[in-house]
């Protein structure tokens, strides 16, 4: 990036092919088998993740109790490495005992709450009909296990449900939706206000130059400072982002009226037919919020707390961040109506290796502990029948397909913190105007732009459905 002289930045941009294949397609370049459901199997994968997270409980509180009985040696070769009198001061110091149960129980919450968000994979394939091939246990499984995590499970089935059949759809999609220019109310391009040359003006819309004065115009609305730019995606979006969802439709679609929610069954998100659904999911959550009032009363805070409340605070966490950065990246695009089609969309997210960034043994327990939705999520939004344990193979058939049609789908950058800072800092508003945009940052560059492999313009078969989509 740098000043030219006629003073605007520019920025080098990628380019993306917009991808013109039909659903059929599409479909047609996964193996059959990998659409076919197993009860057995499926379940085993929540006796799987239950056993795990039992073994973790287990452990830490072995070790706690452990520590409380002052039973746990210091080992020889640590003895070896402190002088005599810094293992003296921390055999009386008042904080080791409290700082050792806080670490005990702090590796057992971040390893409890990945591998709950397992179970709340599982769960979401039971809403997307994934689990099993039979409607009522898909609903039952999903039902118990997403009550039990807090998850209002038919509401979100629904929305979810409408997020997947107009994936990055500018009107139509249900979350993080990106905000323009004009909703943003800032400063206008220069394009928009003087008479400038053809070529300039698509430049500028296009995000690969933008004039110096906009450019710190925009930066003084928009440029974060070095402790926002960390602590505003951490607190409102990773552990907070949930609540806010469902609660208030944060980041959610703004067409919707004002005090739009997943609890209200006249909700603008459903239909009046879909009523009883939505309070058999209220009354999960109600179940939910009872058992946890009990259990603090039997147990008492601190022990919910750190066996429940902790896990699933990483819960919340793992599952704002797993699916912020599957579809908000500066590569990514967002389409209008002249331009959407289902393929478009679905293929408009991207797979990163969870944890991939701390190495590979770090991927792999990412990968396994969530059942591989980050690494696979195209593949889970081109065919969202597809159950996990087939979506590693159905991922690699459409690259492969999709290759053949002279479209590379990449992977992301690994998901993790630094990561949703880098994105959050990218990602910062779409033009008002355009069928294909991209996300701009602070200083009103894009890192991408549309471009068409065929030239055949915006031929589609309008938004169809996967035959996982289901929004009834």
């Amino acid at each position: 990036m740098s000043a030219s002289e006629n003073k605007y930045e520019t920025i080098e941009q990628e380019p993306y092919v917009v991808p013109d294949v039909s659903v059929k397609e599409l479909l047609g370049f996964i193996p059959a088998h990998c659409f076919e459901r197993s009860t057995l199997r499926s379940s085993l994968y929540i006796v799987q993740d239950l056993a795990i997270i039992g073994l973790l409980y287990k452990g830490a509180s072995y070790a706690d109790a452990r520590l409380l009985a002052g039973t746990v040696p210091i080992p020889e070769t640590l003895r070896t490495l402190l002088p005599p009198t810094l293992l003296s001061s921390l055999a009386a110091s008042s904080w080791t005992l409290p700082a050792a149960r806080t670490a005990v129980w702090g590796v057992y919450g971040y390893l409890t709450g990945l591998f709950a968000t397992g179970l709340w994979i599982v769960a979401h394939e039971a809403g997307h009909q994934a689990f099993s091939p039979y409607r009522t246990v898909n609903d039952v499984v999903g039902w118990v296990l997403h009550s039990g995590l807090g998850v209002p499970y038919q509401a979100w089935r629904i929305s979810h449900a409408k997020h997947h059949a107009a994936t990055c759809h500018m009107d139509l999609e249900q979350v993080y939706v990106p905000r323009t220019r004009g909703e943003l109310a800032l400063p206008k391009l220069s394009a928009d206000q003087d008479e400038d040359d053809d070529c300039t003006i698509h430049e500028e819309r296009l995000g690969a130059k933008v004039r110096e004065a906009v450019s710190n115009e925009l930066w003084e609305a928009l440029g974060d400072s070095p402790i926002g730019a960390v602590l505003t995606p951490m607190i409102s979006y990773l552990f907070l982002g949930w609540w806010l969802y469902v609660g208030v439709n944060a980041s959610g679609q703004r067409r919707y009226p004002k005090g739009t929610n997943h609890f209200n069954p006249n909700s603008a998100i459903f239909s009046p037919n879909q009523y009883g659904q939505i309070m058999r999911s209220n009354a999960g959550i109600a179940i939910w919020l009872a058992i946890v009032v009990a259990s603090i009363r039997t147990y008492g805070f601190a022990q919910v707390f750190r066996a429940y409340l902790v896990p699933y605070l990483w819960v919340n966490h793992w599952l704002v961040l797993i699916t912020f950065l599957q579809h908000t990246d500066p590569l990514l695009p967002h389409y209008r109506a002249g331009a959407f089609t289902f393929p478009r969309g679905a293929l408009s997210t991207i797979d990163r290796s969870l944890l991939g960034g701390a190495g590979s043994l770090f991927g792999a327990l990412g990968a396994w502990a969530t059942h591989g939705i980050s690494e696979t999520h195209v593949a889970h939004h081109v065919a969202s029948r597809i159950p996990h344990y087939h979506a590693w193979e159905a991922n690699a058939a459409i690259r492969e397909g999709m290759r053949s049609k002279g479209v590379i789908i990449r992977d992301g950058r690994p998901g993790g913190w630094s990561e949703i800072v880098r994105v959050w800092q990218e990602c910062k508003f779409v033009e008002d105007v355009g069928d294909v945009v991209f996300y701009k940052n602070a200083r009103g560059l894009a890192h991408a732009r549309p471009v068409f492999r065929d030239g055949k313009g915006w031929e589609s078969e309008g938004a169809a459905s996967d035959s996982g989509v289901e929004v009834n």
